[in-house]
């Protein structure tokens, strides 16, 4: 019996992935078989951005981010809950969840400002 249509990962045919090592447990996790988590965070923390905006010279000065690709092992993910065990029926669900967007990134936005 199988318990998953991929056996848990995305290799399809590749033969060998190269590892990446768990940001959280520093495991050694299979690429395609890893979480992967894409996380844009601003540098500076939200209390401190009026206080850098009132005293900065520039009008709009675009505060710069930190971009950071996570990678988890299925432990790790579980345990920090960004996975969760879904049912027999729940996994054969393909459908990606709903992905959240910053409003200033949404196209829609930047067509009614114009």
């Amino acid at each position: 019996t199988k318990k998953r249509r991929n056996n848990g990962r995305s290799k399809h045919g590749r033969g060998h992935t190269r590892a990446v090592r768990c940001t959280n447990c520093s495991r050694c996790v299979p690429k395609d078989k890893a979480i992967k988590k894409f996380v844009i965070r601003n540098i500076v923390d939200a209390a401190a951005i009026r206080d850098i905006s009132e005293a900065s010279v520039y009008d709009s000065y675009g505060l710069p981010k930190m971009y950071a690709k996570l990678y988890y092992c299925i432990s790790c993910a579980i345990h920090s809950k960004i996975v969760r065990n879904r049912s027999k029926e729940d996994r054969r669900d393909r459908v990606p969840p709903p992905r959240f967007r910053p409003k200033e990134d949404r196209p829609s936005a930047q067509n009614k400002a114009n």
